[in-house]
């Protein structure tokens, strides 16, 4: 359950639980959201086609990138026609296990004139600086930003 307090506020929490359903697999509950079924990836004995936490890792990366890029375009105050973000973590064994040890982040932008170029390729520069999730690694994180101009 996410707090109820205001964005400016100091401290924030988000309780996720996840309830065992069979084998490696289970259902991730969040309150008032849809049930998303969790599993090992195949690759750690799980079932193919079902979400697995290094799945929702990675994509907490993109998501996160993209809402703080939407919250820099509106500071920003310009408009896009498309936003794109594909994030690729890569996972290997390490002294105490398995672990993330690099993040590539890939973002591109579609704008309609080559007056906004800047200011998109300035969002894309602010949101991999403030990205919270990205923040909050402690792998390397890239990004590769692109805008592209398309009256």
């Amino acid at each position: 359950m996410v707090s109820k307090m205001n964005a400016d506020d100091v401290s924030h929490e988000y309780t996720v639980q996840v309830d065992w359903t069979s084998g490696r697999q289970g259902n991730m509950l969040v309150e008032g959201k849809p049930t998303i079924e969790v599993a090992a990836p195949p690759e750690f004995d799980g079932p193919e086609g079902i979400i697995t936490p290094e799945d929702l890792f990675v994509a907490a990366v993109a998501s996160c990138f993209m809402t703080t890029f939407v919250t820099f375009s509106k500071k920003l105050r310009f408009e896009y026609k498309s936003f794109s973000c594909t994030a690729k973590g890569t996972l290997e064994r390490v002294e105490k296990g398995f672990q993330f040890t690099k993040m590539l982040v890939d973002a591109t932008v579609t704008v309609q004139s080559e007056d906004l170029r800047h200011k998109a390729e300035r969002a894309l520069e602010l949101a991999g600086k403030y990205c919270l999730v990205s923040n909050s690694l402690k792998c390397e994180t890239k990004h590769e930003n692109h805008v592209l101009v398309v009256p």
